[in-house]
């Protein structure tokens, strides 16, 4: 089984690159908006976040795409039910909207490309724990999150393999103290030292998904470029 890749009206492919605040950001001031890119991410973050407060709190949320609804997933049972969390599960339905329906139906074609080459690995999403934010800037000495697809680091502690910050002129620095979290979906890890400026991060892993792990160490690229702010490095 693989995925396929879809090729909308407008010339897009996906899955292929993944879109953040700040792509949406960098969307709407192309568009004209008169607002600064940091203030229209800034804007995004803090609607996520109010969205997320909203769902913990038991309301239903929905903007111009999609409707959600927070649910209790499994069997009740006896005349005065208790929540087991060996037996339910707390999870957020999705359904998209009208406006979104006409749009697939109208605008969405389908071409199949091919076999994807990379197992299905990605990294989706970087959370810099200082700030809660996913906006690329991170902190050296903090600590990150790392959110994806098969980016399990396996085997943990085998020399070449982790999670690195790749500097504009190839240099390379590796998360050295330890992982937090080390699971196909997510990491934790600790940011290390870096001077200002721009980086790559990258996670080196022989993890398949399955039992059996690559004779040859896979390099999953994040796509979306990292920034040490002049005051974010700490001496």
């Amino acid at each position: 089984m693989y995925e396929e890749c879809v090729k909308v009206s407008q010339g897009r492919h996906f899955p292929g690159n993944t879109k953040h605040n700040i792509d949406v950001a960098k969307a709407i001031r192309e568009e004209g908006s008169d607002l600064q890119e940091e203030t229209l991410v800034d804007v995004l973050n803090r609607g996520d976040r109010w969205r997320r407060r909203f769902l913990l709190e038991g309301s239903s949320v929905q903007d111009g795409n999609v409707h959600l609804s927070p649910r209790v997933k499994g069997n009740w049972f006896g005349a005065v039910p208790q929540y087991d969390p060996a037996e339910h599960q707390i999870t957020i339905d999705a359904t998209p909207t009208a406006e979104w329906r006409k749009a697939l139906e109208e605008e969405v074609g389908v071409e199949v490309l091919g076999k994807k080459t990379d197992g299905g690995a990605v990294i989706g999403m970087l959370t810099n724990v200082a700030t809660g934010k996913t906006d690329g800037v991170i902190s050296p000495c903090g600590s990150a999150v790392i959110e994806g697809e098969q980016i399990k680091i396996a085997t943990a502690g085998e020399a070449g393999l982790g999670v690195f910050f790749v500097a504009a002129d190839g240099t390379k620095k590796a998360s050295i103290f330890g992982l937090a979290e080390n699971t196909p979906k997510k990491i934790i890890c600790t940011i290390p030292q870096l001077d200002p400026g721009s980086y790559t991060l990258q996670i080196v892993t022989r993890y398949t998904g399955g039992n059996q792990l690559l004779k040859v160490p896979r390099t999953i690229t994040y796509e979306l470029p990292l920034t040490v702010k002049g005051n974010e490095t700490k001496g």
